[in-house]
């Protein structure tokens, strides 16, 4: 527990042991990063308890459709292992030929919502080839995490998010990087009169300051900000001492920490 709240980090990539290694690998040369943990479950466990995490939400990426099946039952049987620790997010791919027997796999598997990685994955989020995963996780109530944001790429930026809240109105999205990595200021602008749009704030904190990061987190309100350390890239002792620093009061740390990330993926204590 973080200051007495059962806290959840609400966005962690894992990989199986066997490749981790090169998983974080790719992720540190596509972002230039130096990353902070190995990626692999047990590390993340044990990185996280001596932090004061409770539980999380995990999940990975396919990078290409023949990728999604294997990865959906790694993460559902790292759930399944979890002693009630995890909650699994499934991969999808808009170029797969069979998206709804992905997705009907993934509920099969129990898994809870979808992640998506436009950038990563080459897409751009208003995409005609994805909203058919809009479509089914609007009418089967999973929410969609999606990485948002980057000034270097056209794929997941504020103007290609509106009109999927727009269409999608019953559809829950998390953008990660509150809102939109490097674009924060457009991308609350735009975004935060969407109720259907939670963010988190994985992957901002090292690239601003408090003041910036406290204006963006009430701008969104802090009922729709949950709180995700992007594991395995960054230090949890400096997460956690940036977000405790930020000057929230008591309702909006535990809103952050604990009570939008159960509302939001059904996580019960």
């Amino acid at each position: 527990m973080i200051n007495g709240i059962y806290t959840i980090d609400a966005h962690c990539h894992i990989y199986p042991d066997k490749i981790a290694l090169r998983a974080v690998e790719g992720t540190k040369n596509f972002y230039s990063l130096k990353m902070a943990y190995a990626g692999t479950v047990s590390d993340l466990v044990s990185r996280g308890e001596r932090a004061g995490i409770d539980h999380y939400v995990v999940q990975s990426v396919a990078t290409t459709p023949s990728q999604v099946k294997s990865i959906n039952e790694f993460i559902a049987e790292s759930v399944k292992n979890s002693n009630g620790r995890f909650t699994g997010l499934g991969t999808m791919h808009p170029d797969s030929s069979d998206i709804e027997g992905d997705f009907n796999h993934l509920l099969e598997l129990g898994l809870k919502g979808v992640k998506l990685h436009p950038d990563i994955q080459a897409f751009k989020i208003d995409d005609y080839r994805c909203l058919k995963i809009y479509e089914l996780c609007e009418k089967k109530g999973l929410p969609i995490l999606m990485h948002t944001g980057d000034y270097r790429y056209d794929y997941s930026n504020p103007n290609r998010m509106l009109p999927v809240l727009d269409i999608y109105t019953d559809l829950t999205v998390v953008g990660a990087h509150l809102g939109g990595w490097s674009v924060w200021d457009e991308a609350a602008e735009k975004l935060a009169h969407h109720d259907n749009f939670y963010v988190d704030c994985s992957s901002s904190f090292q690239f601003m300051d408090k003041e910036h990061t406290k204006k963006i987190i009430r701008r969104y309100g802090a009922d729709r900000v949950l709180f995700g350390t992007d594991y395995p890239m960054w230090s949890y002792d400096d997460e956690i001492d940036y977000f405790l620093s930020l000057g929230l009061d008591e309702n909006e740390i535990m809103s952050i920490l604990n009570i939008n990330a159960k509302k939001v993926y059904g996580i019960t204590e």
